[in-house]
């Protein structure tokens, strides 16, 4: 079975979805290819306060179905599978997904998300929206007042520290590194903040909950020895993963594997458009995301009009 398309959009994140309504509301064939529910990440997200329009937030899986149902209500077309293989060069596009179907089209718009990279504990997942995080920005405000921790060293752990020392009662920073890698602006606005405590040289190595987080158990990495810290919630922020293996070799990507795409969306591939959180950029949202998915489509339909009058 082979199907032909104006644009074909990998991925049903908020970027793709979106992609998906502009593309199809310009009167242009267009087909997203989800592997599994729409959403991508924000699917996991329990509730969403920072989405303008929902001033009461809204659950992460109902914004994407949303989003997914008014993309197809301009025409907008769904295949459920997971590519396995692309060809995306030339004027035509191709896309195998595991059935053995091909996907072919004239544009392509990569939007494959990116996932937060865990710690591997246990609970870990279970407790994903229930005091476990991975994005202060999205869920800091549920902790107002509280007690929280943040593990991680880098740019990210200090800006999320930063932001929750702001509403919460008190943050602990928890690093395996006797410093952090972070910008020296940013440790030096953490070491100022009279509610930010340091636990240096530490790892976190278990979860404790009841129907809620309820603290962590760290582990010093000088002595081995271990102490328990009560806290209402725990931010991640040791990075992401960018869901961009299949593309390695075929789109130019930096070091971490982020889509090198500027805020025109284009690849190094004519026709090839990258979006979302696989794009290397300085802030992932939702409504980030979105914006990607509305410049892309409006690219790939230039893209299309130019091709049309050349041909």
């Amino acid at each position: 079975m082979e199907t032909m398309d104006d644009v074909l959009i990998l991925g049903g994140g908020p970027a793709g979805c979106t992609a998906a309504l502009y593309a199809a509301r310009s009167a242009l064939k267009t087909r997203i290819l989800e592997k599994l529910a729409p959403g991508g990440q924000m699917a996991t997200t329990d509730h969403i306060d920072n989405y303008p329009g929902f001033p009461e937030g809204i659950e992460g899986y109902a914004l994407g179905s949303r989003m997914e149902q008014q993309a197809v209500q301009f025409g907008a077309q769904i295949t459920v599978g997971e590519a396995v293989g692309v060809s995306l060069e030339g004027k035509v596009k191709t896309v195998e997904i595991a059935d053995g179907t091909l996907l072919k089209a004239r544009t392509v718009i990569v939007a494959p998300g990116a996932s937060p990279r865990e710690l591997g504990l246990p609970k870990e997942a279970e407790f994903r929206g229930r005091g476990v995080s991975y994005c202060a920005t999205c869920d800091g405000a549920f902790y107002r007042g509280k007690r929280v921790a943040v593990v991680g060293g880098g740019d990210t752990a200090a800006v999320d520290a930063l932001f929750l020392s702001r509403i919460c009662r008190q943050v602990i920073l928890v690093h395996r590194r006797g410093e952090m890698r972070a910008a020296k602006a940013y440790r030096q606005r953490l070491e100022a903040a009279e509610n930010v405590e340091f636990v240096w040289n530490s790892e976190v190595t278990a979860l404790t909950a009841g129907d809620r987080i309820e603290g962590i158990t760290v582990r010093s990495r000088i002595d081995g020895s271990t102490q328990a810290i009560p806290c209402d919630g725990v931010f991640i922020a040791v990075g992401t993963v960018p869901n961009t293996q299949l593309f390695r070799g075929i789109l130019d990507m930096d070091e971490a594997g982020y889509l090198s795409a500027g805020e025109d969306t284009r690849t190094n591939l004519s026709g090839v458009f990258a979006v979302g959180d696989a794009r290397r950029k300085p802030l992932r949202q939702v409504l980030t995301a979105a914006a990607d998915g509305a410049v892309a489509a409006y690219m790939a339909e230039e893209y299309l009009m130019r091709d049309s009058r050349e041909g």
